[in-house]
């Protein structure tokens, strides 16, 4: 039986009780190897690094819920893409969105180039991808909505470029998560998460995704993850596990909040822009509607001062200033010195990330409270 994204955020369709002596929590296999009975036989586990009874169920639920054949839990989100680029080889070329999170960027610039990959960073939600793609060019790598700046790509299109030219499309869906949007059923090939960001939900933890709905993909990364080892712990696994079971009732809250607060500074005087998809302003408000189910809890705002935004940053009460994103505590980040401080003058001027531009997680609070929080530094 097929279940709702709600329910799979609880139960597998194929889960048994009897296995686990009925507990509803799911049991922490807290082992770093398995005793076999016999030579060749076995549990079917054998040692943690590749795989334990709670990461794969947490696996499973995941790949559940991004419609995948497969999910792979990785101690953080950049070691899932660290493991990811090992399915390129030298000489390799990739075409990535100019706007991602500055450590994805990073890892390119820094540690791919060196190995031997090329990059070539457009905008995505605006050119043709089709005058970028090279001999050479092997995947297309996108976020959206891009971070910071909320600008939206078309995956379908990305996908049917890809497709055309036997390219591997590559969303990471850390800001919608697979409540609000499952990449693979748009054509992706391989989806990314952040799975300390929505997926953990609670600032607690630290992890990463890479699902696939194609058995090649599934079988090069299987084996990279066994080969390169860095697989989620078991408790960090259950962790996970917790947080996906209120993740329904979280990216509801939290989108709700943000288009009250996005709404609230469009109006205020020192805001000079409000980037947000929910809006219909937002030039990629209606291809939202078309490929996901929602809007995202992430807005991002420019103010008429560096000095002004210090003055956020330095007086929000409620609101915290600190990196990351998705849990249940409303979070404000100036990525120009956080998120983003490893890109170049021109990487952030080429995307609009100025000394103005804050980035607002947005959490479960009450929306009146937080309004009030940020009316006060606004004033």
């Amino acid at each position: 039986m097929k279940y709702g994204i709600d329910t799979r955020c609880q139960h597998l369709a194929d889960d048994n009780k009897d296995e686990i002596y009925g507990a509803i929590s799911y049991p922490i296999y807290q082992s770093a190897t398995f005793a076999r009975d016999r030579v060749g036989g076995g549990s079917g586990y054998d040692y943690s690094r590749l795989q334990n009874p709670t990461r794969e169920h947490l696996e499973k639920i995941v790949a559940s819920l991004e419609e995948g054949i497969d999910a792979l839990a990785f101690s953080t989100g950049m070691a899932a893409i660290t493991a990811l680029m090992e399915i390129f080889k030298p000489g390799d070329h990739i075409i990535i969105d100019e706007d991602l999170y500055g450590g994805s960027v990073r890892l390119f610039h820094s540690i791919n180039v060196k190995n031997g990959l090329t990059f070539t960073s457009v905008d995505l939600s605006s050119v043709d991808v089709e005058d970028y793609i090279q001999d050479n060019t092997k995947a297309i790598y996108a976020e959206t909505p891009t971070n910071p700046m909320m600008r939206v790509s078309d995956l379908e299109e990305l996908s049917k470029k890809a497709k055309k030219h036997e390219l591997l499309l590559i969303v990471d869906n850390t800001f919608l998560s697979p409540y609000f949007q499952n990449p693979l059923k748009l054509g992706a090939d391989i989806v990314v998460h952040s799975g300390t960001k929505y997926l953990g939900g609670h600032n607690d933890t630290l992890a990463g995704f890479l699902i696939t709905n194609r058995e090649d993909i599934q079988e090069q990364l299987r084996f990279i993850i066994k080969t390169t080892g860095a697989t989620l712990a078991p408790m960090d696994s259950w962790l996970i596990l917790r947080g996906i079971k209120t993740l329904g009732v979280r990216m509801e809250r939290a989108q709700e909040n943000a288009l009250k607060i996005a709404h609230f500074l469009e109006k205020q005087e020192y805001v000079t822009r409000v980037l947000y998809p929910g809006l219909e302003s937002h030039p990629g408000y209606e291809l939202m509607k078309k490929q996901a189910r929602g809007f995202g809890s992430i807005l991002t705002f420019e103010v008429d001062s560096k000095e002004r935004a210090y003055h956020i940053l330095e007086n929000v009460k409620l609101i915290q200033f600190a990196e990351s994103l998705g849990g249940t505590e409303t979070l404000i980040t100036y990525p120009i010195t956080q998120t983003h401080a490893d890109l170049s003058k021109e990487e952030l001027d080429r995307n609009g990330i100025t000394d103005r531009i804050l980035r607002l997680s947005v959490g479960i609070e009450g929306a009146e409270d937080l309004i009030a929080d940020l009316e006060a530094v606004l004033k």
